[in-house]
């Protein structure tokens, strides 16, 4: 048995070899650490400073427990700590396998195993109920809604983007606050949380009366969602790549002659002269400023690629390696990546590093008229990913790796706000918590063209936006494997159109067939041709039709996307989530993923298998919605099945909304 020391704020308990500390942080949220160091660390990584600490902290019997408002945290003799409401009702509850008297334990809820004087390997094991829904988690494509009964690693990579928060159908949040790689498995009675290095545990566990409730304050732990722009919310052409700048201003020119609006055209990589210089090659963008003038004059914004990676042949790196503002190796050459040469990696996690990086940026790209950035190998992609090898300014990429894309990010978004750019969002391969505050739209990586990955996709959206950033995207079409003149590549490609019209940003891009000549891996001229086309037109004219349409019903529904983005920006509210969000009380909800919500008023039915027709849905009880185009009206709390011809997915907007006249103007598409 351990013992209780005497704290006015917070239940400290230690025993031989582990301290412990519990206090409220903020109301209804309570904040656990302990450490086998014997020292409590302050480091609150993205967390906010709390606004109220308040609790009250009573002895009941041998054990002591610590109220914030509802949620209550008890810490027993022996060190287990557990989570209840205020009708006592427990929530959560640390898992020790086998405790006897006087005897050894078979398995500790708490374990460290240590790796250096402060740094741990740590599993932390919950109980949970065999009936308990997990969400969230950020960008993992494991196709499930819920996370029970999968095993996730938490580990950033290409595609695969894992945020250490989760929502429980329990009515509660739970934060895993460390940076460290590490996996979390959620099996039928218990959670495991391991962190690979460590100095200490440190969650976070808070209650709420609906998602929405434990979703604000997720926000309000983590920080609110920076402004997305009314530029972003149309259409992005995107492809793997505009050779020069005459191709975007002919690509541009011709979406003006059809007649389609473009909010933003997108400058892929190797734009550069070489890596690590982040300025245009002139040879073949001669005149950035003028073709930057003449797309915003025409409303489209130019966005330009961002690679954290620099070639020793830059006239940079020199002085970034002394400076040690590259990433360094805990042994061999820090050299991380290889494609066309060798790169060492920048360190964003180093102040210096960031202010050098903007310094450069405003000097090549916003001196000639770019605002917004597509900010790539966010992770950063490493080759293997061996995270351990890996040193940043802040520590070994095992101990705050997953931490790396949020300095990345914030680099730009303290240098844009900083030169007065306030209408610049940044779309980016990675994020962690806090990361929606730093003007990100994430996206989810370079992944397949399949209808299984589509299928995939949906719920990775779902629970990307469930992890308190709201903005996301994908490439439409997936990134790998497309061919243009492919039927069933254009099939799945006006699907994962028609899905992504109810996201929060449509852009289209991909490395389209037929590829390029070049083999990156040994040819040292910077130049690399463009892959096949990716405009609406590089389909065929049935498609193409029916991207012209989908691109009109975007137009239409801004109005409603500019409302909902605004919702996210005051209240962190996603805006595309499950079902069960809005209506928890519906029980048929729980791990329902084969519709989901745009905002609170449309439900959308994103179509992911091939040669799909028609389709059931089932809509929430205790309300009544419109079936677009048709206007029928369709009650609520049971499935329906309705048509899915390939022109359009199923979508419905609630009756009882204000946007039920959006229903005339969009059966005008149709007719």
């Amino acid at each position: 048995m351990g013992c209780f020391l005497e704290r006015s704020n917070a239940i400290c308990w230690q025993e031989e070899g582990e301290i412990l500390l519990v206090e409220a942080y903020g109301k209804e949220c309570i904040r656990v650490r302990a450490s086998r160091s014997l020292h409590i660390s302050d480091e609150r990584w993205n967390i906010l400073p709390a606004d109220n600490t308040a609790s009250c902290i009573e002895k009941t019997g041998s054990s002591m427990r610590l109220r914030s408002g509802q949620l209550s945290a008890v810490v027993e003799a022996d060190g287990t700590v557990s989570f209840h409401k205020a009708d006592g009702s427990l929530i959560l509850t640390e898992d020790w396998e086998d405790k006897r008297n006087n005897m050894s334990v078979l398995r500790r809820a708490r374990c460290y195993k240590t790796i250096s004087s402060s740094v741990f390997s740590i599993d932390l094991y919950l109980r949970s109920s065999v009936d308990e829904d997990f969400y969230g988690l950020g960008g993992v494509p494991d196709g499930k809604l819920s996370r029970k009964g999968e095993e996730v690693e938490l580990v950033h990579k290409n595609g695969y983007c894992p945020i250490p928060y989760v929502i429980s159908s329990r009515g509660y949040g739970f934060i895993w606050n460390t940076p460290s790689t590490g996996r979390v498995s959620f099996s039928e009675k218990k959670t495991h949380w391991h962190a690979d290095a460590a100095s200490q545990i440190d969650i976070f566990v808070f209650i709420g009366d609906s998602p929405d409730e434990i979703n604000r304050k997720l926000i309000e732990l983590t920080g609110k969602p920076s402004h997305m722009p009314d530029w972003a919310l149309g259409f992005w052409q995107s492809r793997l790549r505009y050779e020069c700048q005459d191709d975007v201003l002919a690509v541009a020119k011709r979406y003006r002659e059809i007649g389609i609006p473009l909010s933003a055209i997108v400058i892929d990589y190797f734009h550069w002269p070489v890596q690590g210089t982040w300025e245009f090659d002139s040879r073949y963008w001669p005149d950035p400023d003028k073709m930057a003038a003449e797309l915003r004059a025409n409303g489209i914004e130019p966005i330009v690629s961002i690679w954290p990676t620099v070639d020793p042949r830059s006239p940079y790196f020199r002085n970034m390696r002394d400076r040690n503002m590259l990433l360094k190796s805990e042994s061999g050459l820090p050299f991380f990546f290889q494609i066309m040469g060798v790169e060492a990696i920048i360190d964003p996690t180093h102040p210096d590093a960031r202010a050098f990086w903007w310094d450069v940026v405003r000097k090549n790209y916003v001196s000639s008229g770019i605002r917004s950035f597509w900010l790539d190998e966010t992770e950063p992609e490493m080759r293997p990913y061996d995270y351990g090898n890996m040193r940043m300014y802040i520590g070994n990429g095992q101990e705050s790796s997953n931490i790396y894309a949020y300095y990345y990010t914030k680099a730009f978004y303290d240098g844009q706000r900083a030169d007065g750019i306030g209408d610049a969002i940044n779309l980016v391969r990675s994020a962690w918590l806090g990361s929606q505050t730093t003007g990100i739209i994430l996206w989810s990586g370079d992944i397949p063209s399949s209808f299984d990955s589509l299928h995939r996709q949906v719920r990775v959206g779902l629970n990307t936006c469930l992890s308190g950033i709201p903005y996301w995207t994908t490439d439409i079409g997936g990134f790998f494997g497309g061919n243009p003149e492919d039927e069933g590549f254009r099939e799945l490609l006006v699907r994962w159109f028609e899905f992504s019209v109810f996201t929060p940003v449509l852009r289209l891009h991909g490395k389209r067939l037929p590829y390029d000549k070049v083999d990156k891996q040994c040819d040292f001229d910077s130049f690399l041709p463009s892959c096949g086309d990716n405009e609406i037109w590089s389909f065929g004219e049935n498609v193409y039709g029916i991207l012209k349409q989908q691109i009109r019903l975007r137009e239409i529904l801004k109005p409603y996307i500019r409302k909902i983005a605004d919702e996210a920006e005051a209240e962190g509210r996603p805006m595309m989530r499950p079902l069960f969000y809005d209506y928890p009380e519906d029980g048929n909800l729980r791990d329902y993923s084969d519709a989901y919500l745009f905002g609170s008023d449309i439900i959308v039915v994103p179509v992911t298998e091939e040669g799909k027709r028609e389709c059931d849905v089932y809509l929430p009880s205790g309300t009544e919605w419109i079936s677009v185009p048709d206007g029928k009206i369709l009650e609520g709390g049971i499935s329906h099945h309705v048509a899915a011809p390939l022109e359009r997915i199923p979508f419905f907007i609630r009756k009882e909304s204000q946007h039920s006249s959006l229903i005339d103007e969009i059966g005008g598409l149709y007719e």
